[in-house]
């Protein structure tokens, strides 16, 4: 299994093995996603298609739209007043 340490500065160089298998290449982001009490290294691609999945399990209760279009209205508003 291929390891990593980390600098004072808190970065890593990731083995050729695991940039190989993610496809990675000078310039290329990750996304750190937390899956309990770890996290999972994910190449992040342009593609749309490559999102599917990359929230599972972010969120504990699905939110509902109606929800989400009140959180957006609040936000809006809080900005509104922090502008006047």
């Amino acid at each position: 299994m291929p390891i990593a340490t980390l600098t004072s500065k808190g970065q890593i160089t990731l083995p050729m093995a695991v940039r190989t298998a993610l496809g990675l290449g000078a310039g290329n982001q990750v996304d750190f996603v937390r899956q309990g009490a770890s996290f999972v290294l994910m190449p992040v691609r342009s593609d749309v298609t490559t999102l599917k999945g990359r929230f599972a399990g972010r969120v504990k209760k699905p939110v509902s739209l109606e929800a989400m279009d009140q959180a957006i209205a609040l936000g809006a508003a809080s900005r509104s007043k922090k502008s006047a």
